[in-house]
């Protein structure tokens, strides 16, 4: 049975654990990094299986016009069972009707989003990260 809940304090090997089970690119073998993305995140939702962290959302909000979700990982064992869909159900209800939800996507991931109530954004600019 998955269980949902809101996060202040994970631990970042266990984070990076899950990244790596997931496929999503992120720096986990800087554990201090993993860390501080951790820390500063406003909003930290988590899937267990148990004990297993399972699945992560975790946001940057201001809780009344803007959340940027940086980070949605399902373990590769646990997709395709509706945890993702789980998670960000639950963030839309944190953050409420006011509030828009924006996110970068993985090439390989842009066929997920749509089927979450994501609309593809023409408008969208970044200044990509040096490391």
């Amino acid at each position: 049975m998955i269980s949902y809940q809101v996060e202040r304090e994970i631990d970042p090997a266990a984070v990076a654990d899950l990244f790596r089970r997931s496929g999503i690119r992120r720096p986990v073998e800087d554990l201090d990094r993993i860390g501080r993305m951790i820390h500063h995140a406003n909003l930290i939702l988590c899937a267990w299986d148990g004990e297993k962290l399972v699945a992560i959302a975790r946001a940057l909000t201001d809780f009344s016009y803007c959340c940027y979700l940086s980070d949605l990982a399902v373990d590769r064992a646990y997709q395709k069972q509706g945890i993702g869909k789980g998670l960000v159900d639950r963030i839309k209800d944190i953050v409420g009707e006011e509030v828009m939800i924006l996110l970068l996507s993985a090439p390989e991931a842009e066929s997920y989003y749509p089927h979450l109530g994501f609309e593809k954004a023409e408008n969208a600019w970044r200044i990509p990260r040096r490391r």
